[in-house]
């Protein structure tokens, strides 16, 4: 059995309890039902700024009454102090996934991507220092190797941000280190590279791109491709997410605590081999789309031109392996999509 698979069995066998921030979002609900499964105790966070009540009442769905009934949810906001404290009172780990993602949207609005991301993130550490938390998992992200141009992207080597966004992704990673030696925090950072799977909002100026362009498609509107197509991506199913923060949360090395982790599949794909992915896979569901073609823009400010993880840290040192490559999750996500 697998690393990964050997962890679900011991938490069936030894609950602990969990703090999920941002739980109403894409990763953070799909760590709640995850989690809720294997019969964890789960203390949920989420304001709803990009957060969906209909997520939460998916999961509701998909577990026992319960198992449900181990979940608690508090409605309120990282960058209010007293709602960390209230959320981290008795977590023995904390899953941090609230955020405000997206480059554009940090190049829109840079205050309040700055003080959710860090501000907001600086708060949970702080509750989790105060409550004595075993260790906080956070979601860092790919945009920290910034202009560095060497693939595959190895956890040491990072360039400079091209955003707000990635300064404060950049910045969790100082604050992280800072209470490790200051405080004696135990933490982790998960360098996300381009998460993708069921319940990502498909809608908004700043949805990412296989819900936007499946929903595109679907309703018969133009998909529109940023630069010439040839901008590449490592793009990870959120169960191989999932299972990054499980292990993390749970690693008994004292080597694997304090660092940060490529989470990724360590695959490159092109948003033009994408897109021919997605039609693929819609066409026989939608043969109005036969012959459909994309439509290309101007690049975007602030994106990188390629990204490609190097992952051999994350299976070194927490036994992580990605169960989805690329089209094995559109097999999944898509029917969510179209339903």
């Amino acid at each position: 059995m697998h690393a990964y698979g050997h962890l679900q069995a011991d938490l069936c066998t030894t609950p602990r309890t969990w703090l999920v921030t941002g739980v109403a979002g894409f990763i953070g609900s799909n760590l709640l039902e995850t989690l809720l499964g294997l019969d964890q105790t789960v203390i949920g966070l989420d304001n709803f700024a990009t957060g969906h009540r209909h997520n939460l009442d998916e999961v509701r769905t998909l577990v026992t009454p319960a198992q449900w009934d181990r979940f608690s949810f508090i409605e309120g906001d990282i960058r209010n102090l007293a709602d960390c404290r209230r959320a981290c009172a008795g977590a023995d780990y904390v899953l941090h996934q609230a955020a405000l993602g997206s480059v554009p949207r940090s190049l829109d609005d840079p205050i309040t991507t700055n003080e959710t991301n860090i501000d907001g993130f600086l708060n949970v550490l702080v509750a989790a220092r105060d409550v004595g938390a075993k260790r906080v998992l956070y979601a860092a992200s790919s945009s920290t190797y910034g202009d560095h141009p060497g693939l595959p992207k190895q956890e040491d080597v990072i360039g400079k941000p091209l955003s707000p966004y990635a300064v404060t992704k950049v910045v969790n990673e100082l604050y992280a280190d800072v209470f490790a030696r200051a405080y004696g925090l135990h933490s982790i950072g998960l360098r996300y590279f381009n998460v993708f799977g069921r319940r990502q909002d498909p809608n908004g100026a700043y949805a990412a791109v296989i819900p936007k362009w499946t929903a595109a498609l679907i309703a018969g509107e133009a998909v529109f491709i940023n630069g010439d197509g040839e901008t590449s991506r490592d793009f990870c199913y959120i169960d191989n997410a999932v299972q990054a923060n499980l292990l993390a949360a749970t690693a008994t090395d004292p080597e694997a605590a304090n660092q940060v982790y490529n989470v990724a599949v360590g695959e490159r794909t092109t948003l033009n081999e994408l897109y021919h992915q997605i039609h693929r896979r819609l066409l026989p569901r939608y043969p109005q789309l036969q012959g459909a073609q994309p439509r290309y823009r101007d690049f975007r400010p602030g994106d990188v031109r390629h990204s490609l993880a190097d992952i051999t840290k994350a299976r070194t040192r927490l036994d992580y392996e990605p169960t989805h490559r690329l089209g094995e999750g559109l097999e999944l996500a898509l029917p969510w999509y179209t339903r």
